[in-house]
């Protein structure tokens, strides 16, 4: 007997919890742009739908922050990066903070729209920006995979970029005692990228045109 699932609708004629599959595919079916998803217990769905509600009423609020702030900006002023219509407010930016070269380095994401921090890891005792700047991207990526979710990554690195781009990492930083946790952190990233594909875009976060990337730890002298 097959075991009993639980289905998330997140987008249909009445997105909810449903512990019957014919219910949960009548909200889907010939529906534009519908999304569900199984879970094997009723706690697991429900807490889903209610994590991807709350992320919902933040960028909500998000949204609503940023049309006020745009209303009282003063005529002349210059926008901000959330102006940019060639920004997608719902991606996601990262960013990674080294203290010399190498040096102590942590990387994190945040939310464009809300600017709530997504994740933050490190600090590492011993590694490089470059090394910060992929790791940022990969864990962005199998973050969203494991919510089922797709936004815009946004780096300020080309080398990040390509390093996942290639799934190859090509780094001077020397194997030791103090670098190892970052050389695990990479061999898992590499691993991710050999076992999963995406479909989401990782774009150039243009700093001339629009400003430090929003994930930046703002420590720049």
């Amino acid at each position: 007997m097959a075991k009993k699932k639980y289905y998330v609708v997140w987008v249909g004629r009445k997105p909810g919890v449903y512990d019957d599959a014919g219910d949960a595919l009548e909200q889907v079916e010939d529906y534009p742009g519908a999304k569900i998803k199984a879970y094997a217990t009723s706690a697991e769905a429900t807490m889903a739908y209610r994590q991807s509600a709350a992320r919902t009423e933040d960028r909500e609020l998000g949204a609503l922050l940023l049309n006020a702030q745009r209303k009282n900006m003063p005529e002349g002023s210059k926008p901000d990066y959330m102006s940019i219509p060639e920004i997608d407010l719902n991606g996601w930016a990262v960013d990674a903070a080294c203290s010399g070269n190498p040096g102590v380095m942590e990387y994190r994401g945040v939310e464009l729209m809300t600017g709530r921090e997504l994740f933050r890891v490190g600090p590492f005792e011993q590694s490089t920006n470059n090394i910060g700047e992929f790791l940022a991207i990969v864990h962005a990526l199998s973050l969203m995979y494991s919510r089922g979710e797709r936004h815009t990554i946004y780096s300020d690195s080309v080398t990040g970029m390509a390093w996942t781009r290639n799934k190859k990492v090509k780094t001077q930083l020397e194997r030791n005692a103090k670098t190892e946790n970052s050389f695990k952190l990479m061999e898992r990233a590499l691993g991710w990228l050999n076992t999963h594909t995406y479909d989401v875009k990782i774009r150039k976060w243009d700093t001339d045109r629009w400003g430090e990337i929003p994930a930046d730890f703002g420590r720049k002298k």
